[in-house]
C-alpha cells in the first residue's frame, strides 16, 4: 500500500511540481475562453478547472492526465445557458457526473477497443489542428510585437532544453512564460495579456446547490444536454488517456477514469463550475514538462486557484503571446507527423479512415462526431474485408447424382449475398451436401440466407444435407433457422 502511494504520488516530486505550475498557467486563459464560449462568467470555467483537476487527481484512473473545463464541452452548453440560464447548467453538470459514474460501473470504457489506431491518429491530428486554430485570434490584427514575442517564446521552448546543467531540470514552457512576462513588464509594449481575457475571481468557490425546480420537467430539460456532455466528456477522456498511455509507456484504468470524471463533475457543479473532461493539450504539456504522477494534476489545480484568487494582479500581466507559444508547442508535439509519411505505406482504406476523422472533427469542432465517423468507416472497412474472405468450391460425385459444396470463411451480413449466389439451384442432382466445417455463421442475416439456399434446393426436388457446423454456428442455426418449418418457410419465401 505504501509503495503504491509512493509510486503514484511521490516518485517524481520535482518534475510534477514544475509541470503542475506550467499547466496551471496554461489553464487560465483556456478556462476563461471556454467560459466565454459557453456564455457564462469566467469564474465558472476557472472554478470548474480547479475543482475537476483536484478531484480527478484522487479519483482518476490515469496518473499525469489533466482534466478541466474544455472547449468541446463548452460548445454543448451554449443553448442550455442561453435558454435556461446558469442554474440549469449547474444541474446538468451534476446529472452528467451521475451518468458518467454509471458508465464507469457498466464498464463502458471497454468500448474503446473498437476504436482503431487510424481513428486515434485522426483524432490526435484533428485536435492538434484545432489547438493551433484556437491560437489564430491572438495572432491576427495585432502589432508586430506579438509576432516577435511569440517567436521568442517558441525559441525559448525549443532551445532552452539544450542549455547546460539547467536546461533539463526546468520546464522550458515555464521559462518561456516567466521571461516573456518580464520582457513585457520592462518594455511596456502594447500587447494583450491574460487580464484582457476577462475578470479573474477574487474569492474562493462556495458550495452551491442549483436553484432549479426538482421535478420531471427540469429533468427533461437537462437530460439531453447531460447525455451529450457524458458521451463527449468520456470519449475525449478515454482518447486522451490512450494518448498519455502511449507517451508514458504505461497503462491506465479507464473504467475508474469514467467514475473519476463523474465524481469530479459533481464536485464542479456543487462549486458553481461547468462540466469538464480530460484535456489533451494540457496533458501533453504536463507530460512534456516532466509530470508523471497524480501529484502533478493536484498541483495544477491548487496552483490555478491560488494564482487566480491570491495572485490575480500578477497573473493578469502574463502576455498572451507567451501562452500562445506554449499552445503552438503543444500543437506541434501533438500532431502525428509520422502519419503523413505513412500515407504512402498504409492501405488506402486506413488513410481514408484517418483523414475522414481529421476533416469531420475540424469542420464540426465536435470530437464525438469525428470519432463516430472514423469508427463507422473503420467498421465498414473491416466488414468488407472479412466479407471478401469467403470461398465456396464444389465437387461432383462419380455418378453425377450428388454435389458437395465446401464453404470456407465467415458468413455474416456483409458476405451473405455472396454466399447465396454461389450455388447452382438449376443443376440436376439428387442430393446436395453443404460442408460447413471451415465456415462460421455470425448473425441472423447469414442464417436467413442459409434458409433460402436450403429451401430453393428443396423446391427443385434436391435433397440437402448440412454437415460440419461448429458448435457456435450450430447454436445460432438451430435457434433461428426455419427451413424445417413449413409455415415459416412459406412466410420466408412468400415474396420470392
Amino acid at each position: 500500500m505504501y509503495e503504491s502511494i509512493k509510486q503514484t504520488w511521490f516518485s517524481n516530486i520535482k518534475g510534477d511540481t514544475l509541470a503542475g505550475i506550467v499547466v496551471a498557467l496554461a489553464l487560465i486563459p483556456e478556462a476563461i475562453a471556454f467560459s466565454i464560449i459557453a456564455g457564462v462568467d469566467p469564474k465558472v470555467g476557472l472554478y470548474a478547472s480547479f475543482c475537476i483537476a483536484v478531484v480527478i487527481a484522487f479519483t482518476g484512473g490515469r496518473p499525469g492526465m489533466i482534466s478541466a473545463a474544455t472547449g468541446a464541452m463548452a460548445l454543448l452548453m451554449v443553448t442550455l445557458v442561453r435558454d435556461h440560464g446558469l442554474e440549469y447548467l449547474l444541474a446538468a453538470t451534476l446529472l452528467t457526473g451521475v451518468l458518467q459514474i454509471v458508465a464507469g460501473y457498466l464498464k463502458l470504457a471497454e468500448l474503446m477497443r473498437f476504436v482503431s489506431r487510424s481513428v486515434v491518429t485522426g483524432f490526435v491530428n484533428a485536435l492538434a489542428i484545432l489547438i493551433f486554430m484556437a491560437q489564430l485570434p491572438e495572432l491576427t490584427n495585432v502589432t508586430w510585437h506579438v509576432y516577435v514575442m511569440t517567436l521568442a517564446g517558441l525559441g525559448i521552448i525549443y532551445l532552452f532544453p539544450y542549455v547546460p546543467k539547467i536546461g533539463k531540470s526546468i520546464p522550458s514552457p515555464l521559462v518561456c512564460i516567466v521571461v516573456l512576462t518580464g520582457v513585457y513588464l520592462l518594455s511596456g509594449m502594447e500587447i494583450r495579456t491574460v487580464g484582457d481575457m476577462g475578470e479573474l475571481p477574487d474569492t474562493l468557490p462556495m458550495f452551491l446547490w442549483p436553484d432549479v425546480p426538482l421535478n420531471f420537467e427540469t429533468l427533461m430539460i437537462i437530460l439531453p444536454y447531460s447525455a451529450m456532455l457524458t458521451v463527449v466528456g468520456l470519449l475525449e477522456s478515454m482518447m486522451t488517456a490512450t494518448i498519455v498511455d502511449d507517451l508514458t509507456d504505461t497503462t491506465s484504468d479507464k473504467n475508474r477514469e469514467c467514475k473519476g470524471q463523474g465524481i469530479a463533475n459533481i464536485g464542479s457543479g456543487l462549486l458553481g463550475g461547468m462540466a469538464g473532461c480530460a484535456m489533451i493539450g494540457q496533458s501533453v504539456i504536463n507530460i512534456k514538462s516532466g509530470g508523471r504522477t497524480r501529484l502533478s494534476t493536484l498541483i495544477a489545480g491548487v496552483v490555478l486557484l491560488m494564482m487566480v484568487v491570491f495572485l490575480s494582479d500578477w497573473v493578469s500581466l502574463i502576455p498572451m503571446a507567451a501562452l500562445v507559444a506554449v499552445m503552438i508547442m503543444v500543437s506541434i508535439g501533438t500532431f502525428s507527423w509520422a502519419s503523413i509519411r505513412d500515407l504512402k505505406q498504409h492501405p488506402m482504406s486506413t488513410n481514408i479512415v484517418m483523414l475522414a476523422t481529421v476533416v469531420v472533427t475540424v469542420l464540426t469542432h465536435n470530437l464525438a462526431i469525428g470519432v463516430f465517423v472514423g469508427v463507422l468507416l473503420a467498421a465498414m472497412n473491416f466488414a468488407n474485408k472479412v466479407g471478401n474472405i469467403l470461398y465456396i468450391g464444389s465437387d461432383e460425385a462419380d455418378d453425377g447424382s450428388r454435389r458437395v459444396y465446401k464453404v470456407v470463411g465467415q458468413v455474416f451480413f456483409a458476405s451473405s449475398e455472396r454466399f447465396g449466389n454461389a450455388f447452382d439451384f438449376k443443376e440436376t442432382v439428387q442430393k446436395v451436401t453443404i460442408d460447413l466445417s471451415r465456415a462460421h455463421f455470425w448473425d441472423i442475416t447469414a442464417v436467413q440466407t442459409l434458409d433460402r439456399v436450403v429451401i430453393k434446393f428443396r423446391r427443385e426436388g434436391t435433397e440437402v444435407e448440412l454437415i460440419g457446423l461448429n458448435e457456435a454456428s450450430a447454436t445460432i442455426v438451430d435457434r433461428y433457422a426455419v427451413h424445417d418449418d413449413p409455415a415459416a418457410v412459406e412466410k420466408l419465401m412468400g415474396g420470392h
